[in-house]
């Protein structure tokens, strides 16, 4: 197994793994996940629509693997541990920017928005942590299964993500809001069979913001380590735009839904700040999105990736646009912006120096 490293926390009983969320389209990019990885933290970058970003930013066209080992050589620039993410979902491009990061050297691979039953079989016998990320013991025990009969091989770690997080969540509609299905009750079984199954960690994501919050997990419940998003995208160092930033700044409790219909075409719940201009309009069908970008296409009956669920309909938005919007990238579309569920928390941007000596303790914050 590899080893994910470990920052000490104060009040902590144990080092922790500390993890920056990789979040798209151009939020995680290099700058935020080097930041990080200097601090002690395991930087991310996110794989989707990195292909369009990275062939703009050098002036020449570059594939998925080309886009993946450049980014996370640039991260790695400086040492430190880097990660990238990759969405399940986004099948045209999911291979090649697993073979693209390794090349570039990167040191784990989060995988999310779908199960990565197939992973140890891309990787072969690169040096690379397999991290998947899961809502249940019940997912985690499926890729557990298929990677150990397949290819005698476990998880170097395991991200339980709860539907308190922002972007794609890995529930129903339905079961989102439900107390059964809150992190805090969704731990147990997954810390438990990852203790029988190799004892690797086990990192929670949804709705860790404070100092205070990682000692909850570490101290009471025996998490490993946290994952984070929200809070690093409103970093100086994130490639979220500046109105995204000042979005994340004055959305209210109120503002932070998961909306249905219209939804990500992606067929997850999508988390979001409701007055986002991109959701406004979709919700007003103000006019059918129009696909151009080709992310999250599927294959059709003859094998071809011509399928996207946003295409001349009403019921999704576009989200290749939106996000490529929300990140600066283009004005295609008017941005939507995702958010935790306790985003509405947040009320500064910071440097990823502040955050990170925030959330170690070595700088407390001041609490309404």
């Amino acid at each position: 197994m590899k080893n994910l490293p470990t920052i000490p926390i104060a009040g902590a009983d144990r080092n922790v793994i500390l993890i920056q969320g990789g979040m798209g389209i151009g939020i995680s990019l290099a700058p935020l996940a080097r930041a990080v990885a200097q601090r002690g933290g395991v930087g991310t970058i996110s794989s989707a629509g990195l292909a369009t970003l990275v062939s703009k930013r050098i002036g020449r066209k570059v594939d998925s693997y080309q886009a993946a080992t450049i980014e996370v050589a640039e991260a790695k620039e400086n040492g430190g541990f880097i990660a990238i993410n990759i969405m399940v979902a986004l099948y045209q491009s999911f291979t090649d920017s697993i073979l693209g990061a390794i090349a570039g050297g990167v040191d784990a691979l989060i995988l999310g928005a779908g199960l990565p039953t197939n992973l140890p079989e891309n990787v072969a016998s690169a040096d690379v942590a397999l991290i998947p990320i899961v809502s249940s013991a019940k997912a985690l025990r499926i890729i557990h299964r298929r990677w150990t009969e397949r290819y005698d091989r476990i998880p170097d770690a395991v991200v339980l993500e709860g539907p308190l997080a922002g972007g794609h969540l890995g529930f129903s509609h339905a079961d989102v809001s439900k107390d059964a299905f809150r992190l805090e009750n969704l731990f147990g079984p997954v810390k438990e069979f990852a203790q029988k199954h190799g004892d690797f960690p086990v990192i929670v994501a949804g709705g860790v913001y404070y100092h205070d919050d990682i000692l909850r997990w570490v101290n009471e419940f025996g998490a490993d380590g946290v994952q984070l998003g929200t809070r690093f995208a409103a970093t100086y160092e994130s490639g979220a735009s500046a109105d995204f930033k000042q979005a994340i700044i004055d959305c209210r409790r109120e503002d932070i839904i998961v909306p249905k219909n219209p939804g990500s075409p992606c067929g997850l719940p999508f988390r979001l700040i409701k007055t986002s201009p991109g959701y406004q309009m979709a919700l007003h069908k103000d006019r059918p999105p129009k696909c151009n970008r080709g992310f999250v296409l599927r294959k059709d009956q003859e094998g071809h990736f011509t399928v996207c669920s946003a295409k001349d309909s009403y019921d999704s938005f576009c989200i290749c646009n939106v996000l490529l919007s929300a990140h600066g990238f283009t004005d295609r579309e008017k941005p939507i912006y995702t958010i935790g569920q306790r985003g509405y928390l947040v009320d500064q941007i910071l440097s990823v120096d502040e955050l990170m000596d925030e959330l170690i303790g070595l700088n407390p914050p001041k609490k309404d």
